[in-house]
């Protein structure tokens, strides 16, 4: 019995000369929504520059990056978890720290 194809999607927003990597290309979409952006994949000597309405298809199970030439929205389709994009930490002070004062220890 097959197990049924969940499609994932989601869009991503890069600022200038920002990277975004994909572990595992193999099937993955990257889809130029706006700007422009580089795609490089690990091993491969090609130069893959997307501009708006442009699309590349993974094939291969190579390490994916995806580098804004300029402020760039991608949308990212059929991708593993591990490529999905993760909130930032939050960050939480130890109560048992003081502020930093510009202070160092005597």
């Amino acid at each position: 019995m097959s197990t049924p194809h969940l499609s994932s999607r989601f869009h991503v927003s890069l600022p200038t000369r920002s990277i975004f990597a994909v572990p595992d290309g193999a099937g993955v979409g990257i889809e130029c929504r706006s700007g422009s952006v580089w795609v490089t994949l690990d091993h491969d000597p090609r130069d893959i520059v997307l501009a708006p309405g442009e699309r590349f298809e993974g094939t291969e199970h190579r390490r994916v990056l995806v580098s804004a030439l300029q402020a760039s929205c991608i949308t990212v389709s059929d991708a593993q978890p591990a490529a999905m994009p993760l909130p930032a930490p939050v960050r939480r002070r130890s109560p048992w720290r003081l502020p930093s004062l510009g202070l160092s220890p005597a």
